[in-house]
């Protein structure tokens, strides 16, 4: 059985067009150049045509991907996530104990995270720890350097950023 994946509805909808964008504009866009690159001739020394190529390679094998995510997808109803305890699809403020930070992630499952965008994974280190918790609840994380420790804050619903 494969692992479900988790996505919140913008996951979904991100997921959803850009497969639209890669089978409507994006194969017709190579096709397009693989068309060129052929008519210029002898192929065999045609860089335009193997780089054509290798893009189309590139957008089939991301097709399959998203193909892949959504025939095995589970999407998280934010507006329904209990605001009691830490979830996917929710949004946290924790404090960071040792170097008494604010941070605030938003929880997603591991197909949508992005730490530079402030999501993170209910798989990670920091995002498994804190499923389940409530608010005043601290966490310690294991991760390479060290035991890091966290306390909750604030848990609240995730609006669409």
């Amino acid at each position: 059985m494969d692992k479900k994946n988790i996505l919140t509805y913008e996951g979904l909808k991100k997921l959803e067009d850009e497969l639209e964008d890669l089978r409507v504009v994006r194969r017709k866009e190579v096709a397009q150049k693989i068309k060129e690159a052929r008519e210029q001739g002898d192929l065999s020394e045609n860089a335009e045509y193997d780089a054509a190529k290798d893009e189309q390679r590139g957008i089939e094998a991301r097709i399959e991907e998203i193909e892949k995510i959504l025939k095995n997808v589970e999407v998280v109803v934010e507006e329904e996530v209990d605001l009691n305890k830490i979830s996917i699809g929710c949004k946290v403020k924790i404090l960071d104990c040792e170097f008494d930070e604010e941070l605030e992630y938003k929880i997603v499952g591991s197909t949508e995270a992005n730490s530079l965008k402030g999501k993170i994974s209910n798989e990670s280190p920091v995002g498994r720890e804190l499923i389940g918790k409530e608010v005043g609840d601290i966490v310690t994380v294991e991760t390479e350097a060290g035991e890091l420790q966290y306390k909750v804050l604030e848990i609240q619903r995730s609006t669409n950023d």
